[in-house]
């Protein structure tokens, strides 16, 4: 089993960034392939990045260049740096973990998932 535990959402201006932070318990998150996904109220919950155990990095195309993903094995913790932040970048915002091989853009590949933290961007 694994714990996830999201933090550092909150609200932010256009323009601005946050990094928010997945902290793993239970079992070292090396192991496992991880993801962010968020979720708008109305809409499904979407792949944002993610990262395999060896560091590559996958990115949807409505971030890529503004996120990065990475990871620290040390601390147990998953991050998401956020820049250049858009309204349409609010919502709740998920770390999930996976046991996959390679980094899957589905939530159901994914078998443990946090809390949620809750980003939002005023214009």
């Amino acid at each position: 089993q694994v714990q996830l535990v999201e933090s550092g959402g909150g609200l932010v201006q256009a323009g601005g960034s946050l990094r928010l932070s997945c902290v793993g318990s239970g079992r070292t998150l090396s192991s496992y392939v991880m993801g962010w996904f968020r979720q708008a109220p109305g809409k499904e919950r979407e792949f944002v990045a993610g990262i395999t155990r060896s560091g590559s990095t996958v990115y949807a195309d409505s971030v890529k260049g503004r996120f990065t993903i990475s990871r620290d094995n040390a601390k147990n913790t998953v991050y998401l740096q956020m820049n250049s932040l858009k309204p349409e970048d609010t919502a709740v915002y998920y770390c999930a973990a996976s046991s996959r091989v390679a980094v899957k853009t589905t939530p159901y590949e994914y078998n443990y998932w946090g809390q949620g933290t809750q980003v939002t961007v005023s214009s």
